[in-house]
């Protein structure tokens, strides 16, 4: 059993491992030439200020006096630029959102996992095309820029990490900062000849990253007067760093300023996920190339922004974010990067029609490129029989295009030449997208059949030993065939094979493979598939019908509860009403009304709001105290029942209530703090660490008999849990836990009906039962309602109170206790810890089922 248990662990992590190779590849292709576009550009020199987690209508609106929190960027859309929302992509994190911004492509999903500081950048950017760049800002952003681009030209200036603290007295220091320093860098460059002549010279970058409001979003939420100030305060900013610009440069007229954001956020202080707050970045630019306001009378767009910002009067030209790197290139007169997916904004620049073709020509003839080595690449390692290449662009049709732009521009035709490398753009990046997921159906195919295979010989396995359906064959002995195991190996070999000549990857040979033991296992089971097969069609059609439709039902009910949280509400609601439908009623009346009692409760959770949107601290404390009534209660009792009830044990959980007390302590003094803003305790995070470690031990000093055992688990998750928690959430694992308690009730009720005929009191089992789990016991129709119980208490332990699978739907405030300076991987270990504490509780609880209470009763 352990080796099979250790084969599953296995195949799991390969099915897991699969679902990046997939989904989650790198959409990056190396050796593409760099294209530039052949005319003068219209600026020296560009800055980029990138204001961190900064939403375009928090930017664009009026206040409630009906004046603007950004006043000089205002100023900007109406007399001297162009403006309009930048579309940012999932996942909205700061590294993709930068990437887009400065690179021109989007990272894959799992590019999140690599983190956001002291990467190695493996893509070309605009800051690796310029002559010079000089960054300031965030330790977290600005080394992934500078640490991979060519030559020593980037260069950057950033604080220490330690001033990322969300619990600081004023987040906007991190704005003024920046704001200050190239100030001083401006002044310092009057008296340092060296550099006086580099900042002078042309295809320059100044790139100012501020993170004041992102930080402030997040601590106090973007609809709070930290975040709104903050606004203004970067606005100010803003205004004297384009004043000192003017000044140095003599008002010559080749600085281009573009002002925007790398992402959005909740109005619960998230990002990360594709809300519309998260997506929609504001975008301003001005000065040398770019065009002045257009007024217009009326716009066309799918929202009503316009009206709400008081705007309609001035176009608006929205852009993917990714489209800003090609237009920041063009304006320079560097060339595109070479990765970039952009299609360049010309609406946004004020120059000759011929350089506006031209510039589309070189952002259409880069696009291709990569399209070309994309094609190439997968070309050479695919059989030529099974190649099919994209036949929308053909190698003739990328000819007959790229001829009829260049002779439409030398006709000066350069409406039609804009258009027609539109559409190459367009047909080239659906090819790009072609050849990336070339293999996504071939991998899907062989990770599902394997998964296929996995379920089918579980279950297989599990009929053969525990049912009586091969019992009753005769066992004559026959000789073994050699025909299945050699076919097997036959296409192994084959798969190897083919594979090898197309010079696959080895996690291609995983996926492929691992179907071939599988399914020969399977196969070599061929009399149990018989036996059950003749078995179900002994089944009274009807009855066949129904269970048939209740498993889909039920499937059904699972599937929908990813997309639908209330999907959890209705199935609980079910579940409260089986005791209803069985002799349970009659048999356990008290048991009974506990279990519809709780399920019920647990129903109310799906319908809430997702954790973080609403953080309220007295539902925390109030769950503390639930917490200490029911542990004085159950210790009462434990006393009464037990004449020998031991101090060490009483000491124990004694000592647990005091970890909740603290618990409750520490979240109501940080709380405190935070809103005075004083920072974190040094006590409280002391305190907090000491809760989270003791907490993984304690339990194991409890008595093993199960109720004691479960119970003090319980007290130390809370503890850990009361910490972890904003608002409505402390209550959850409580709830649960009470649902968990009583379902052990319902499932030894429900042996009663049973042939059985001793049963074991709940104060006599033990926590840990050591039996033989290859004796024989026969399976009944229960375990399969066990089996859908447990999946879907899972199910509603991940999703209760919100989507674990959804970066936003985790609230930093979460982990204020243990630590508010930002550091993402111990911050999203405290969160998915906090995520998965109700989940063990339900693999914890069902443990106890089915290797104790159940097993008991059958030996």
């Amino acid at each position: 059993m352990l080796l099979f248990f250790i084969l599953g662990l296995l195949v799991h992590f390969v099915f897991f491992a699969s679902i990046f190779d997939i989904y989650f590849t790198s959409p990056l292709v190396h050796g593409m030439t760099p294209q530039f576009t052949p005319l003068p550009p219209p600026a020296r020199r560009l800055v980029l200020f990138v204001a961190d987690g900064l939403r375009a209508d928090a930017l664009y609106e009026l206040d409630e006096d009906g004046n603007s929190r950004a006043p000089f960027i205002r100023n900007i859309i109406v007399h001297e630029g162009s403006w309009g929302v930048s579309h940012t992509r999932v996942p909205t994190e700061s590294r993709p959102g930068h990437v887009a911004l400065i690179a021109g492509f989007y990272e894959d999903v799992s590019a999140v996992a690599k983190g956001w500081k002291e990467n190695p950048v493996e893509f070309d950017s605009l800051f690796n095309e310029s002559k010079y760049t000089w960054s300031w800002g965030s330790p977290d952003i600005l080394p992934m820029f500078a640490k991979g681009a060519s030559g020593d030209h980037v260069y950057t200036h950033s604080y220490s990490a330690e001033r990322e603290d969300f619990g600081a007295r004023d987040a906007t220091k991190l704005d003024t900062w920046v704001f200050d320093n190239v100030k001083d860098f401006f002044h310092a460059a009057r008296n340092n000849q060296s550099l006086f002549s580099k900042i002078n010279e042309e295809k320059i970058v100044f790139f100012l990253h501020l993170l004041g409001i992102d930080t402030n979003g997040h601590a106090h939420r973007p609809y709070s007067r930290e975040y709104k100030d903050n606004i203004k305060k970067v606005d100010d900013g803003v205004k004297e760093i384009v004043s000192i610009f003017k000044h140095f440069y003599g008002n010559d007229g080749k600085t281009t300023f573009i002002f925007t954001s790398d992402h959005g956020m909740t109005n619960w202080g998230s990002h990360g996920a594709g809300h519309p707050s998260e997506t929609l970045t504001p975008l301003v630019t001005w000065g040398a190339g770019i065009k002045y306001p257009q007024r217009v009378s009326a716009q066309q767009f799918d929202d009503t922004f316009l009206k709400e910002w008081k705007l309609e009067n001035w176009k608006r030209l929205d852009v993917n974010q990714a489209d800003i790197a090609p237009l920041m290139a063009s304006l320079i007169g560097v060339p595109f990067p070479l990765n970039s997916v952009g299609t360049l904004p010309v609406d946004y620049l004020n120059n000759t029609d011929l350089f506006k073709a031209e510039s589309m020509f070189t952002n259409a003839v880069q696009i291709l490129e990569q399209f070309k080595v994309k094609m190439t690449q997968k070309k050479e390692v695919t059989l030529s029989f099974f190649f099919t290449p994209f036949k929308l662009l053909s190698d003739s049709k990328q000819l007959n295009i790229l001829g009829k732009a260049r002779s439409y521009i030398k006709q000066q035709k350069y409406d039609e030449a804009v258009s027609l490398c539109k559409e190459l753009i367009h047909l080239a990046l659906k090819g790009l997208s072609y050849y990336h997921t070339y293999d996504r159906f071939f991998l899907g195919i062989n990770v599902v059949t394997g998964f296929v295979g996995w379920t089918s010989y579980v279950s297989l396995s599990i009929i053969k030993s525990h049912s009586n359906l091969t019992r009753g064959v005769s066992k004559e002995v026959k000789k073994p065939s050699h025909l299945l195991p050699c076919s097997f190996v036959a296409i192994g070999i084959l798969v190897v094979f083919f594979l090898l000549i197309q010079a696959c990857p080895w996690t291609y040979y995983v996926y492929c493979l691992l179907p071939v033991p599988i399914w020969y296992a399977v196969l070599r089971e061929f009399r149990v598939i018989q036996d059950l097969v003749a078995s179900l069609l002994t089944f009274p059609p009807s009855h066949f019908v129904g269970y048939l439709l209740a498993f889909t039902l039920g499937i059904e009910v699972l599937v929908l509860s990813f997309f639908y949280r209330y999907m959890l509400t209705a199935g609980l609601i079910a579940f409260a009403s089986w005791p209803f439908f069985t002799r349970l009623w009659t048999q356990a009346k008290i048991a009974s009304l506990s279990w519809t009692f709780f399920s019920l409760l647990l129903a109310v959770f799906p319908l809430m709001p997702v954790v973080g949107r609403k953080p309220d601290i007295s539902l925390v404390m109030g769950a503390g105290l639930l917490v200490l009534l029911l542990s004085l209660f159950v210790i009462t009792s434990l006393i009464k029942r037990k004449d020998n009830f031991v101090n060490e044990e009483l000491l124990v959980h004694l000592l647990q209530m005091l970890s909740t007390v603290l618990s409750m302590l520490v979240v109501y003094s940080t709380h405190s703090s935070l809103l005075r803003k004083q920072g974190l305790p040094l006590l409280n995070q002391i305190v907090s660490w000491t809760i989270l470690a003791s907490s993984l031990v304690v339990p194991l000093l409890s008595p093993t008999i199960l109720f004691q055992r479960l119970f003090s688990i319980l007290l130390s998750l809370m503890s850990t849990y009361l910490l972890l928690s904003t608002g409505y959430e402390a209550l959850f694992p409580l709830v649960l836990s009470c649902l968990m308690f009583a379902w052990i009730y319902m499932e030894q009720e429900t042996l009663q009906q049973s042939v059985v005929s001793h049963r074991q009191k709940l104060t006599s089992i033990e926590f840990s039962c050591n039996m033989d789990i290859t004796q024989f016991r026969q399976l009944y129709l229960d375990d399969i309602r066990r089996a859908f119980f447990l999946v879907f208490f899972l199910v509603t332990a991940f999703f209760g109170t919100g989507n674990i699978a959804s970066i936003n739907s985790f609230d930093l405030a979460s982990v204020y206790c243990f630590l508010t300076v930002f550091n993402p991987f111990m911050m999203g270990a405290l969160m998915m810890w906090k995520g998965h504490c109700a989940h063990l509780i339900s693999s914890i609880y069902l443990y106890q089922i089915i290797s104790t209470i159940v097993p008991s009763l059958f030996m």
